[in-house]
């Protein structure tokens, strides 16, 4: 599953959604200089979260500890309400999947993209300030090269679920054929 994601924008450009919709985008540690960055488990990442002072983009670690110690980065979706949850967008532009390897001790990596942003958000939820990315069964995009997915927002769609303004299992779910450009990373 996804233990790997990039972020290549400048944090400026993530206000445009909210903007947009009539919202404020605070940031409470000011404007992150977010460098062109690939995120692994338990990296500190920018996240955006709803409360009752509004929108607010915040850094916090991928990966809170589960019961057995080992960290919970993916979060199934299905079947489950988030109504309760402290819900969050994590930016990215690029998302990555391994398959098994075409060279000897290497898997193949791969990039996912949206077609036409440049950009887009994950689901996700926060527990004991970190943070998980939710997911889904995969689209037509990705089963191909692995049996979930991230759940992938565009830009204008995170409101969506910060505010739970659509039904959960409209949101929570993974895109039409042909909404993702995959390429070959790696080797």
């Amino acid at each position: 599953m996804c233990n790997n994601y990039r972020l290549h924008v400048p944090a400026n450009q993530l206000t445009a959604p909210f903007t947009d919709m009539g919202r404020t985008l605070a940031m409470p540690e000011g404007l992150p200089n977010l460098e062109p960055t690939d995120y692994r488990i338990g990296d500190r990442a920018p996240v955006v979260l709803a409360g009752e002072s509004g929108l607010r983009l915040v850094t916090a670690p991928w990966a809170w500890k589960g019961p057995t110690g080992k960290p919970v980065f993916n979060f199934r979706s299905e079947g489950r309400s988030f109504a309760g949850s402290t819900r969050c967008l994590i930016p990215a532009d690029g998302f990555y999947e391994f398959t098994e390897p075409r060279v000897a001790g290497k898997k193949t990596k791969w990039c996912f993209t949206l077609i036409d942003q440049p950009w887009f958000w994950i689901a996700g939820v926060m527990k004991d300030g970190a943070f998980a990315m939710l997911t889904t069964e995969p689209g037509p995009d990705v089963a191909h090269y692995h049996d979930r997915q991230i759940v992938v927002l565009p830009p204008g769609g995170g409101l969506r679920w910060l505010d739970l303004s659509a039904p959960e299992d409209l949101i929570l779910r993974s895109g039409p054929a042909g909404s993702l450009l995959v390429e070959r990373v790696y080797p």
